[in-house]
């Protein structure tokens, strides 16, 4: 039995959506024939590929191989249809998107939509390491990541310079200090991003370095809910200064041992930075940086 695209291209944007529903409606198809021809390709393969899950579909070790490939197919057909239609404005189309963190993530998507409102966009907050693995996995087509991996491989935008913060409430009794020590924060209730992101790495690396410890740590999903637990005084939260956007009721204090800074950069492969609304969107944040006088396009 052949391999037909129609298989590949549902195969694909379900892997890329963890979705059939969605991937349907990416391809403009329905949804039984999306479950059609993944079955086909399983019964042609002899194998499953994927597990259903509450959370989503989660994709076998098989199907981790066949996207490294077809994920290539799928940008080579866009690029094809791209170039034949050669329509000159984004009347449709679809992005997903992943950030460590809302800002700036937030501003670039409202900034694209705002030119181009019938492009459907995904977007998700996932952990550094997670991050990184999705983009060496190709199923995301832009991320807005903190210091990626082999970002001499990526097609890349450096979009800021930032660096590890304590984040307080104003009355709170540090607040009035100039700066703080990892010392001082020891003694207080500290609010981290969970494993896997760069905050925590960085944080438990400066512990180690200056032999202290922090014996009252909470763990939290994301940078949003970071906020939150520091807005309602559950503790200090230490994160990027660029992470969320500003409280009227926070202040931020320079961390004496955390002065190392971070840069953090918008970027896509190599093949996908060619997609039109890849592209579109890289040309809207470099307009917006070129606006803010501070663009750096490699």
């Amino acid at each position: 039995m052949k391999i037909s695209s129609h298989q590949i291209a549902a195969f694909t944007e379900v892997f890329r959506q963890r979705s059939v529903s969605d991937a349907a409606a990416v391809l403009g198809v329905t949804q039984s024939a999306v479950t059609q021809q993944l079955a086909k390709l399983e019964q042609h393969m002899g194998t499953t590929l994927f597990i259903r899950h509450r959370s989503g579909l989660e994709p076998t070790k098989p199907a981790q191989e066949l996207f490294a490939l077809t994920d290539r197919v799928r940008v080579l057909e866009q690029l094809v249809a791209e170039k034949i239609n050669a329509y000159s404005d984004l009347s449709a189309g679809h992005l997903t998107v992943i950030a460590n963190a809302p800002r700036p993530a937030m501003p670039l998507i409202s900034e694209f939509n705002r030119h181009f409102p019938a492009v459907r966009i995904t977007f998700c907050l996932v952990p550094w390491e997670l991050a990184k693995q999705r983009l060496e996995a190709r199923d995301v087509d832009i991320a807005i990541i903190t210091e990626p991996d082999d970002i001499a491989n990526l097609f890349h935008v450096q979009l800021s310079k930032t660096r590890l913060m304590a984040l307080m409430r104003r009355e709170h009794r540090l607040a009035c200090r100039p700066t703080l020590t990892l010392a001082e924060l020891a003694q207080e209730r500290i609010i981290l991003t969970e494993d896997g992101s760069l905050t925590l790495r960085e944080v438990e690396k400066a512990c180690l370095e200056n032999s202290t410890t922090m014996p009252n740590i909470i763990k939290i999903a994301t940078y949003p809910v970071l906020k939150e637990a520091v807005l309602h005084g559950v503790g200090i939260g230490v994160l990027l200064e660029d992470s969320v956007f500003p409280a009227e009721e926070l202040v931020y204090k320079t961390v004496d041992e955390l002065c190392t800074d971070f840069k953090t950069y918008i970027v896509t492969t190599s093949d996908k930075r060619r997609l039109r609304g890849v592209k579109s969107f890289f040309e809207t944040v470099e307009v917006s940086l070129e606006n803010q006088g501070n663009t750096s396009p490699c």
